[in-house]
């Protein structure tokens, strides 16, 4: 069985940052940096659960909710990669997840 730790490791530090940003930083970009990686992470579950099916949008629920939507999305993509042993999804799903937490920590603090 594929061992998803990496995935969950590498995305919690940047879910737990978006819920505890002020609200200045969320709307500085963090917010739609954090539901953008959700978005591809959602993207990507859904085209391995569904292939064939055009993939659904993950909703903007406000900038409070996207740290929960990160998590959310990336533990989906973890269940669907163990299912059906794709590692290769699992690892450039990592580094996907490496390059969006900068793009988050980037826009919190205004250096983009």
């Amino acid at each position: 069985m594929l061992d998803t730790a990496s995935l969950i490791t590498a995305v919690q530090p940047a879910a737990d940052r978006l819920r505890t940003l002020p609200e200045s930083a969320l709307r500085r970009g963090a917010a739609a940096e954090g539901l953008a990686l959700a978005r591809e992470l959602a993207v990507r579950a859904q085209r391995l659960e569904f292939p064939g099916r055009d993939p659904l949008e993950l909703p903007d629920v406000g900038v409070f909710a996207v740290g929960d939507q990160l998590l959310v999305a990336a533990h989906d993509l973890a269940e669907i990669v163990v299912e059906l042993d794709a590692d290769h999804e699992l690892t450039d799903a990592v580094g996907l997840v490496h390059l969006g937490t900068a793009r988050i920590a980037a826009a919190a603090t205004g250096k983009r």
